[in-house]
């Protein structure tokens, strides 16, 4: 049956309606004639219409094709064309009172009103009858998914409406947290509370969830959605009407706040002013150039207009996208960039780089930085953040590169976590060289977290947002340095155009900012609310997780406090003992062995051993 109905064309479809329309003129006509108080029987009132009977249905037929009855699909029978099936109807009505007058037929004026009425009343049915045999052939046909509506407000009843004449979807039930609606019938759809969801979505077979609460915020669809998948249920959401045409800005057109937003304190200077000169027409080589930090010390040292920029990079995608990047900030100049793919602890490939292209100053900003990852994983983070510290600062002293400026972290300082202590390694390595290379000014910049940066808590917190929350903070008390990549930037470019030798350089940061109360502001800038015991209704959690391995409750920027102002505001120079070069030597040589055989412990014990405060 279903290729029977399927195959057909528009038009036989057509002749078929008519065909329909048709024959229910004469089985209209004995229903009035049943009803109605005549002095004859209905069969012998039909009898004596037989006569002018087809005159009525030629001419019946002729007014439906004039409608367009015939050509209207049974999916869009609604208002207009019942409409039409009315005025079809009333015609019908003066054209049986004329053709009884015509042919002297004695018949009173209401019978044919109640013709008239009786003809519609046949024809709509009709085309419901057909409507409910089409789609039952359609489904019995073809498989259909069994939905659930999640929201039974307006948005979930026009969604509903609008399935049951869908080919392969079958709503079978609303599910609303309202409970004035639960155990209620819309649209001969139940209604029922979110927590039968598992059991109906097993009993009828339903695998799809439609969440049809486009006014509920985004992070409790994002809830409710992760509460559905893990019933192992495939969740879809659906956007407002009014979304949909345009009244309503949708969601995903909305922008996270910039991170920069939640500094806390006013912006450092930006201007590089006579620093700029020590960049101004130099070959700078700029290692790690496709991370957050390098890409910005890029764009920044473009500024000031050198001679030539060599874009060091271990990643292949990161180099591509910065690379990208530069050429069209530097289109219609002078400058040159050279893209290199290579690690910093190769070094082979570092002196043929720095002599191949006549490197002046040296800003090292390759590094791995992330705490938990190079705590799971310190061999390579001692290999990355130590040797190759010292592979690309003594390969830059052998080739005569005038400056030399490694971007350091607070986290270096009286760390508890390798990749702080392979950072106050890379540190010791960088004084060391300084005392041993006059030609060649060796320095360290250290700074707290920057904000925006890959990997940082600012993103992390909105990601976590956009997900739903909740917002994971490792401990109440956690405290934090922030800086802008901005700031960042330019107190290594500033660092490196004032330092005479051997110095670490810090930011004044201001006081530092408590976590949690930054995760509020996270939260409340996106447009939402923090849900806690005091406030169970609001839209985003935050979840205490815990420290994580080699975390610090507060981070500090110096090792002695005491600082030395510079003749920049906001810069201060901080000079801290540091390992003699035999004492160097020891620890590369401890490290390297350790590294030969794979001992994370012995790693370790070199740490302990030589890194100042270092605590695990």
């Amino acid at each position: 049956m279903f290729y029977l109905v399927s195959s057909l064309s528009r038009k036989q479809k057509a002749y078929i309606f008519l065909a329909v329309d048709l024959a229910l003129i004469p089985a209209a006509l004995l229903f009035t004639y049943t009803v109605q108080a005549l002095p004859m029987s209905p069969l012998e009132a039909l009898w004596r219409t037989l006569p002018v009977l087809p005159y009525m249905l030629a001419i019946a037929a002729a007014l439906s094709m004039r409608l367009g009855l015939p050509s209207i699909q049974l999916i869009a029978y609604e208002r207009h064309a019942v409409g039409l099936t009315a005025i079809f109807a009333v015609a019908l009505i003066a054209v049986s009172a004329g053709l009884s007058v015509f042919t002297g037929l004695q018949l009173p004026l209401g019978t044919h009103v109640m013709f008239g009425i009786c003809y519609f009343l046949f024809v709509v049915a009709a085309r419901a009858v057909l409507y409910q045999v089409v789609v039952a052939i359609y489904r019995r046909a073809q498989p259909r998914r069994r939905v659930l509506i999640y929201g039974a407000g307006t948005t979930g009843t026009q969604l509903a409406q609008a399935l049951k004449s869908h080919d392969s979807i079958d709503p079978i039930a609303f599910v609303d947290d309202n409970t004035s609606l639960q155990g209620m019938t819309l649209l001969g759809l139940p209604v029922y509370p979110p927590a039968r969801i598992a059991q109906i979505a097993k009993e009828r077979d339903a695998g799809r969830v439609l969440l049809a609460m486009p006014s509920l915020s985004q992070p409790k669809q994002a809830q409710i959605a992760r509460r559905l998948q893990k019933m192992k249920l495939e969740v879809q959401a659906l956007p407002s009407f009014a979304q949909l045409i345009g009244e309503e800005a949708l969601v995903d057109k909305l922008t996270p706040v910039a991170p920069q937003t939640f500094l806390g304190r006013k912006h450092a200077e930006t201007n590089l002013g006579e620093a700029a000169l020590s960049y101004e027409r130099r070959v700078v080589l700029v290692s790690g150039a496709g991370g957050s930090i390098g890409s910005e010390l890029c764009r920044q040292v473009l500024a000031c207009r050198p001679q030539k920029i060599v874009l060091y990079e271990l990643s292949e995608l990161a180099l591509y996208t910065v690379h990208q990047e530069l050429e069209q900030l530097t289109e219609g100049t002078r400058i040159e960039l050279v893209p290199v793919l290579g690690s910093v602890t190769d070094p082979r490939q570092v002196r043929k780089v720095l002599c191949d292209h006549g490197v002046q100053v040296v800003l090292h900003a390759a590094a791995y930085k992330h705490v938990p990852l190079v705590e799971a994983n310190p061999l390579p983070g001692l290999a990355n953040n130590v040797f190759g510290t010292q592979t690309l600062a003594r390969e830059a002293a052998e080739a005569g590169v005038e400056r030399f400026i490694l971007v350091s972290s607070d986290k270096a300082v009286r760390p508890t976590n390798v990749m702080g202590a392979s950072k106050r390694l890379a540190e010791l390595v960088v004084q060391d060289l300084a005392t041993r290379h006059p030609d060649t000014v060796f320095t360290m910049v250290r700074f707290g977290n920057v904000l925006g940066s890959s990997g940082s808590v600012v993103p992390l917190f909105q990601d976590q947002i956009s997900r739903g929350g909740p917002v994971t903070v490792t401990d109440p008390n956690v405290r934090r340095f922030f800086m802008t990549i901005r700031e960042a930037v330019q107190l290594v470019l500033k660092a490196g155009a004032e330092a005479r030798g051997g110095e670490v350089f810090v930011l004044d940061m201001g006081k530092p900012v408590p976590i949690l109360q930054l995760a509020r502001q996270v939260i409340e800038s996106a447009g939402y609310t923090v849900r806690d015991e005091d406030h169970p209704e609001g839209d985003i959690e935050i979840e205490i997780i815990g420290l994580r391995p080699g975390e610090k409750i507060e981070e500090e920027l110096t090792l002695s406090g005491d600082l030395i102002g510079t003749r920049y505001q906001k810069i201060f120079c901080a000079r801290e003992a540091y390992l003699s070069e035999i004492e160097v030597a020891a620890v590369l040589r401890g490290l390297r062995h350790a590294l030969a055989a794979g001992d994370e412990e012995a790693a370790r014990a070199v740490i302990d051993r030589w890194v100042e405060g270092f605590a695990t």
